[in-house]
């Protein structure tokens, strides 16, 4: 198991990908798969600066890495603002593209690249994101 803090600023990103891309090479994932874990972690802490504290620099970023059998499992906690996933309805992609709201289109992103995802919140620790990549055999 492994855990940083990152200040929750979009600098910070680069730093957040090499961290789950070092885990995930750890693990065993080929490049595909470790590319789609760092797509995965970017958006939600993407998600997490410009929607669960509404602009950068307002928290941080807490980021663990667990070595889980046959995968790998990251599990992103930040103190901003409530997110209930059920409150985002799913992109409509059967749309013009430029007329496809932004909205929603990266927790579906999140959930084609990772295996397993959940999200809790408690008022005394925050928001909880957890994602599971499992090795293709």
């Amino acid at each position: 198991m492994a855990t940083e803090k990152f200040p929750g600023r979009f600098e910070s990103l680069a730093g957040i990908r090499k961290f789950v891309s070092a885990a995930a090479e750890d693990a065993g994932f080929d490049d595909k798969e470790i590319y789609a874990v760092e797509l995965a972690v970017d958006e939600a802490c993407s998600n997490i600066i410009e929607h669960a504290y509404g602009g950068e620099g307002k928290g941080e970023i807490i980021c663990t890495c667990n070595d889980i059998s046959n995968g790998l499992e990251i599990v992103l906690k930040d103190n901003g603002v409530k997110f209930n996933p059920a409150e985002v309805a799913p992109p409509d992609f059967s749309i013009e593209l430029e007329k496809l709201k932004p909205r929603g289109a990266g927790l579906y992103l999140i959930h084609q690249m990772m295996d397993d995802v959940a999200f809790k919140f408690s008022s005394e620790s925050g928001n909880e994101l957890r994602m599971v990549k499992r090795k293709v055999n």
